[in-house]
Order: structure tokens, then C-alpha cells, then sequence
């Protein structure tokens, strides 16, 4: 199994419709990907590591595929839209990697 996380860096003054991400963009890219999308995950930033330090990334998320392959061929198709999307709730540059996931629970 494998996931991709995409991460949007907490910098002052950038936009990120948490509610619109929650709502709207994640449902469509699980819609559009299908079954190569096992299940996705929402992280909303809190704070960083040490008392008082703001978050590294205000928000993130977690999709989960089989294979780098299967999510190649779910998401590729649909690129266009899904990232077509990203101006209605951030104007943050995302940071993306795939990861393979070894221990799950």
C-alpha cells in the first residue's frame, strides 16, 4: 500500500478554506479517483513541535492506493480538474509525496 500526502506550508497571511478542502476538494478527488482510492485522511495544522510554535503545514491530506500505479491511473485522468480546484481554498504551493506505508496500525 502506498499514500500520498500532500501538504500546504503554514506561512503568514495565506488563505486555506479548511471547510471547502473538508467538504468540497476531497470529496471530488474520491469521486473521481474511485476505487483506486482506498480511503483519505484530513489533517487541520495545531501546532508545532516545541509550546507556542505555529504548525508546519496548515493542512494536509492522506490518500491511500494499492500502488503507486493505481493511483497514477486513478488521479491522471482527472489531474486537470482536481488540480483546477486547488485556487477555491488555498493560494499555497502544496508539497506532495508518496510514501510506502509499512506499518499501518
Amino acid at each position: 500500500m502506498i499514500k500520498v500526502s500532500v501538504m500546504y506550508p503554514n506561512k503568514p497571511g495565506a488563505r486555506f478554506d479548511h471547510a471547502y478542502y473538508r467538504d468540497k476538494h476531497m470529496p471530488l478527488l474520491k469521486a473521481r479517483m474511485g476505487d483506486a482510492c482506498l480511503y483519505y485522511t484530513i489533517d487541520k495544522g495545531l501546532a508545532g513541535g516545541a509550546p507556542g510554535d505555529p504548525p508546519t503545514y496548515i493542512g494536509m491530506c492522506h490518500v491511500f492506493c494499492n500502488s503507486v500505479e493505481s493511483f497514477q491511473a486513478g488521479f491522471g485522468p482527472h489531474a486537470k480538474e482536481i488540480l483546477g480546484d486547488i485556487p477555491n481554498y488555498t493560494d499555497l504551493q502544496p508539497v506532495m509525496q508518496i510514501s510506502e506505508v509499512v506499518v499501518e496500525k
